[in-house]
């Protein structure tokens, strides 16, 4: 049996300044001839690439219209004749859709749509007061909702930011990656101010907090780990092995990184920055995200291959399993949660939320109803649920897991 209970929360906005736009990803493209091309044109390239249109899974009018208005407000009937042309020349498909596997867990999934449309929200993280937090990349903000109440508020960052992930402190602070102007930045809630701290790396990335005070960081492009002493405001960055990603402390004080630019995971040494790499079968191997079970277990997508794996540090052992989809369904956002795997299949249309239970080493899966966009990053909640997001759609989700069905042992 598969169940997913969905409530959707609608907030209107408008889209990213013209400013943010042009800094947007996705390449320009020419579009066949057709009545609403030129809507199109218009409106769809205030926030991405046109080669963004072709690249999809496609949709019919209606899933054309949803996906519309999550990024740009536009008037009823420019927005009926772009919808009725995107479907007439790429309608929905099913050539990417996941393969789902059946199980007796049944989740809710609750979302919520962000205010400034096109924003690129993403990385939703839970501050201490139990409100959710995320970035809106595109737009340089940072979003802040209250759970019980539904309301939205959002603040602006500096717009050169562009920031990629958001991790509140013990304080209340909510820190940010400034991942277009390298720097380290730090938003005071209560009164709107915030410090920047530059780094040396040109796009820092993924960020955490360690026990010991100082926020860990890698930097994508850049190939480089650092690390922010917030009571002294030091930064120390060091060299690392070709884009690392996802970043992680385990119960020892262990940071760990994922690699996006070659097949290994790193373990750094949180006081003398060394690394010491693990190899990963398969020299097309590449990881985005991990997370750490409570064995001292890591566990990893691995992105390229269409695999989870698991890590043993103490013997170097690794082993892989095939995620339900297949080579080509690109596991992304990683969480563990009271020792059982939540992933998602980012490849697939629309992406799939999976789970994994090490002790029986079964799957379960569920199709995202936003899923027009990938989940890139969770966030294990102190409740032990997940927050997650859909990039492309402007949305942030909480998934409810039932507690007394977390794991094979109940």
């Amino acid at each position: 049996m598969r169940k997913v209970l969905l409530a959707l929360v609608f907030v209107t906005g408008l889209c990213v300044p013209a400013a943010v736009a042009a800094q947007r990803g996705g390449g320009q493209a020419s579009l066949p001839d057709g009545d609403g091309k030129d809507v199109v044109e218009i409106a769809c390239t205030a926030c991405h690439g046109l080669g963004q249109i072709m690249g999809s899974a496609g949709y019919d009018a209606a899933g054309w219209r949803d996906l519309m208005r999550t990024m740009v407000a536009l008037p009823d009937a420019q927005a009926r004749r772009a919808a009725n042309y995107l479907a007439s020349h790429y309608p929905a498909t099913t050539d990417r859709a996941p393969t789902l596997m059946d199980g007796a867990l049944e989740i809710e999934i609750t979302e919520w749509m962000g205010p400034t449309l096109g924003q690129r929200l993403r990385d939703p993280a839970e501050a201490p007061d139990g409100s959710i937090w995320w970035t809106g990349m595109w737009a340089s903000l940072a979003g802040r909702l209250d759970p019980a109440t539904g309301k939205i508020e959002e603040y602006k960052l500096p717009v050169s930011a562009r920031p990629h992930t958001i991790v509140p402190d013990a304080d209340g602070n909510i820190w940010y990656t400034g991942n277009s102007n390298a720097t380290i930045g730090k938003l005071d809630p209560t009164t709107g101010a915030i410090v920047e701290y530059p780094t040396e790396a040109r796009d820092p990335h993924s960020a955490v907090f360690h026990p010991n005070g100082k926020l860990y960081f890698t930097a994508q492009g850049a190939s480089m780990l650092g690390r922010l002493d917030p009571a002294t405001g030091d930064v120390t960055e060091i060299p690392t092995e070709a884009r690392p990603y996802g970043i992680k402390v385990d119960a020892g004080g262990t940071v760990w990184v994922a690699y996006n630019g070659t097949n290994k995971i790193g373990a750094l040494n949180p006081e003398t920055m060394e690394v010491r790499y693990y190899d990963v079968p398969n020299e097309r191997s590449r990881i985005r995200r991990l997370d750490i079970a409570s064995d001292g277990i890591v566990w990893y997508g691995n992105s390229t291959m269409g695999r989870i794996g698991r890590l043993d540090p103490a013997t170097g052992e690794i082993k892989e399993w095939p995620s339900p989809s297949g080579p080509t369904s690109h596991p992304y956002a990683f969480a563990v949660v009271d020792d059982v795997i939540w992933y998602n299949e980012s490849g697939m249309r629309p992406d799939a939320l999976v789970r994994f239970d090490p002790k029986t080493e079964e799957f379960q899966s569920w199709a995202l109803p936003s899923g027009y966009g990938i989940i890139r990053n969770m966030w294990v909640t102190e409740a032990g649920d997940l927050l997650i997001h859909q990039t492309s759609s402007n949305r942030v989700g909480l998934v409810k897991i039932p507690k007394a069905r977390l794991t094979s042992q109940e």
